[in-house]
C-alpha cells in the first residue's frame, strides 16, 4: 500500500509537470503569434493597429502558465502507512527478543470483520493485537478514542477522534475480526478465547484517561509477555499446529474471496 501510494503522487507530479509544459507551448506559440502581428504592422506603419498589437504581446505575457509548486514531499497517507510499518517492526522485534520458539506470530490476518495486525499464538493462548504508532497521549472511554499532542512546553497543539476510514476506533476494529476468528475456531473444535491488545507502539505515546475499555491497552511488548506469563500453559504442542493451520486457511480463504469480489460501482 506505501509503495502505491508513491506511486501514485510520483504519477500525479509527472502529470502537472507535462501539463504545465504543455500549457506553456500553447502560451509561447500565442505570444510568438501576437509578436509576429506587431512587427507586421509595424512594418506596415498601420500605428493603431500595431499599437493593439504590442498591448495584446503584453497581455498574452502576463498570462503565462504558472509552475507547479514544489513537491509536497511525503503525503499525509504515505506518513500513516510508513508509521504503520515501523509499529509492526517494533512490535515483532519485541516479541522475538523474549519469546521462544514455540511462539509463532501471525502478521496481517483477515477476514470478513477486518485485518488484525498480529496473532500470537503459543502454550498460554492466542493474543489478538492491534498496533498503533502515535505520537500522542490517548484516552479511551469504552470504544471511543481520541488523541491528544502536546508541544515541548506542554501546549495542546491537535487532538481528535482515533479510527480507521470507516469510523471504527482502534478497540473495534480488534474486537469484530477477534471475535469472528473466536467462532471459527469454535466451530472447528477448538474453544480458545482471543484476548485482545491494542498496543501504542510509539516510545513517546501514553495512556490517559481510561474507562471502562473493551480491550486491553499497553503501551510495550512488555506488557503482552507479562499477561502470558500470568498465564499456565494451555495449549500443546499438537493443537497449536492445528490451530495455526487453521488460521492461515481461514486467512486464506476470506482473501482469496476478497480478491474475486467485482470492484464496487463509483459514483
Amino acid at each position: 500500500m506505501l509503495q502505491q501510494t508513491r506511486q501514485r503522487r510520483a504519477a500525479a507530479d509527472r502529470r502537472a509537470q507535462s501539463e504545465y509544459e504543455n500549457a506553456l507551448a500553447r502560451h509561447r506559440a500565442r505570444v510568438q503569434r501576437a509578436r509576429k502581428a506587431r512587427d507586421k504592422a509595424r512594418a506596415q506603419h498601420r500605428w493603431l493597429t500595431w499599437l493593439r498589437c504590442a498591448l495584446a504581446v503584453r497581455r498574452e505575457q502576463r498570462q503565462a502558465p504558472s509552475p507547479p509548486g514544489p513537491a509536497d514531499g511525503v503525503s499525509d497517507q504515505e506518513e500513516i502507512l510508513a508509521a504503520g510499518i515501523t509499529g509492526e517492526q517494533l512490535i515483532a522485534a519485541g516479541f522475538g527478543r523474549v519469546l521462544g520458539d514455540d511462539w509463532t506470530l501471525l502478521r496481517g490476518y483477515r477476514n470478513n470483520r477486518g485485518e488484525i495486525d498480529h496473532l500470537l499464538l503459543g502454550p498460554q493462548g492466542l493474543i489478538a493485537i492491534e498496533g498503533k504508532h502515535l505520537n500522542a497521549t490517548v484516552h479511551c472511554v469504552g470504544d471511543n478514542w481520541r488523541f491528544e499532542k502536546y508541544d515541548r512546553y506542554g501546549n495542546l497543539v491537535e487532538q481528535d477522534e482515533i479510527s480507521d476510514k470507516t469510523g471504527r476506533s482502534p478497540s473495534v476494529q480488534l474486537n469484530e475480526p477477534a471475535a469472528m476468528l473466536e467462532d471459527f475456531l469454535r466451530s472447528r473444535g477448538h474453544r480458545v478465547p482471543v484476548q485482545r491488545v491494542v498496543l501504542l507502539t510509539h516510545p513517546r505515546s501514553k495512556i490517559g484517561n481510561r474507562r471502562n475499555p473493551t480491550v486491553r491497552i499497553a503501551t510495550s511488548t512488555d506488557y503482552v509477555v507479562s499477561l502470558l506469563n500470568s498465564s499456565p500453559p494451555a495449549l500443546g504442542a499438537a493443537e497449536l499446529t492445528q490451530l495455526e493451520q487453521l488460521i492461515v486457511r481461514d486467512h486464506r480463504f476470506h482473501e482469496s474471496r476478497r480478491r474475486a469480489a467485482p470492484p464496487r460501482n463509483r459514483r
